[in-house]
């Protein structure tokens, strides 16, 4: 498993080279042709609504998905973070997504983290969500299209802004507008408490370390923007390494890293070799693990790893904003919570709506002699509590308990 999320971080950035190729994919612009991109696109739920992939595959929903799919960890993650977990029927199950709450999902992946096709085409959904490392297994993608599902494949990842446009899109494709922008909000709300306590703060130089070789992220990935974000200097970046590469050990001490961070899934020290103890980390311990799936996956955890480097390196700043994090995720929570209560309400109000009309024709076919029975069963249908709030909370626990991928 461990080796299957590296060569899936590998895969994934080479599509970050790769993404306006492949969205380009000899379609018409959106301008001319009608069809919108997630980009293009009010972040309304507005149906019927027609996307353009990254693969150039038009994707028409005719009304918010019944039933959704999500192929890896990260749309998973996407699809929880907007409230509409309730309709996922199929998605990974296994270490990359512990936090999330998958009772009643369907596992659609083989014991090595393989996607089943087969599973997915089982569960007939509506629309399947698929990360860009999609684009490297054509032929499960191709299997999928043939069977008539819906596949949208996300634009690969190189920013925090493509992360945003991630959870924007995961909205509108769900049918969770209001979700993602709740999500979003949260997210934009932490990312400015950490950019104003670190106005002022010093900018260590911090090399992060995925494995033994050191593989490591350069420019062009999220990663570096989460670093940076963070208040670190990236030295894969500042050594030139493009996307996701391999450091050398010369050029590790050479660039002397004030700190060495490391995924938390497979290390309890940092993966890297004896020949860089000399280099400052190393000689002042200033090292430690950060979540390797918030760092991997591109979705609103990332605030979370942004978080956590945060208070590692710059202890003081973080001590003095730490209350604000927490309002932001109550405030984050509580506005989740409204918004599944309004939506059961909605529910409720249909529902007792529809009964209305089925008590009026009973009535007129009946005569009178069932209106005290029917205004008695009335009253009991308004009487069953609703399950808006305690679903909502679990939810939020799912979401910010998530700290691995």
């Amino acid at each position: 498993m461990r080796r299957l999320l590296i060569v899936t971080i590998a895969l994934l950035a080479l599509t970050a080279s790769a993404g306006s190729v492949l969205a380009a994919g000899g379609a018409a612009p959106a301008a001319s042709s009608g069809i919108q991109t997630p980009a293009q696109a009010d972040s309304t739920c507005e149906y019927p609504i027609e996307f353009e992939d990254a693969t150039g595959e038009q994707v028409t929903l005719e009304e918010p998905p019944e039933s959704i799919v999500a192929l890896y960890p990260s749309d998973a993650q996407l699809v929880y973070s907007v409230g509409a977990e309730d309709r996922l029927e199929g998605m990974p199950i296994g270490p990359y997504t512990e936090g999330l709450e998958t009772e009643g999902k369907t596992d659609i992946t083989a014991d090595d983290g393989a996607v089943i096709t087969e599973e997915v085409i089982a569960l007939e959904p509506d629309i399947v969500l698929a990360a860009n490392l999609a684009t490297f297994e054509e032929d499960k993608l191709n299997q999928l299209r043939d069977a008539g599902i819906d596949v949208y494949v996300f634009d690969a990842s190189g920013s925090l802004d493509d992360v945003r446009a991630d959870v924007e899109t995961a909205g509108q494709l769900t049918g969770a507008c209001d979700g993602s922008d709740v999500t979003l909000e949260w997210m934009d709300e932490r990312l400015s408490i950490i950019e104003d306590a670190l106005a002022d703060e010093p900018r260590p130089s911090a090399l992060y370390a995925i494995d033994g070789e050191v593989y490591t992220a350069g420019n062009g990935t999220f990663q570096d923007e989460v670093l940076t974000t963070a208040g670190v200097e990236n030295v894969a970046a500042n050594a030139g390494i493009e996307g996701w590469g391999i450091i050398s050990d010369e050029t590790i001490i050479d660039e002397d890293p004030e700190w060495i961070l490391y995924g938390d899934d497979a290390y309890d020290e940092p993966p890297v070799s004896d020949a860089v103890g000399e280099t400052t980390a190393m000689q002042e311990d200033q090292h430690f693990g950060v979540d390797a799936n918030a760092m991997a996956q591109p979705g609103p955890n990332v605030v979370l790893a942004i978080e956590d480097i945060f208070a590692a390196v710059h202890t003081d700043a973080y001590a003095e904003v730490e209350a604000d994090f927490e309002a932001a995720d109550e405030s984050y929570e509580e506005s989740l919570a409204d918004l599944q209560t309004t939506g059961s309400d909605e529910d409720s109000a249909e529902e007792n709506a529809d009964g209305g009309n089925e008590s009026d024709a009973n009535d007129s076919e009946n005569e009178t002699e069932d209106e005290d029975q029917d205004a008695n069963e009335s009253d009991d249908e308004d009487s069953i509590p609703g399950f808006g709030v305690p679903v909502a909370l679990a939810a939020i626990a799912g979401l910010l308990g998530l700290r691995r991928l």
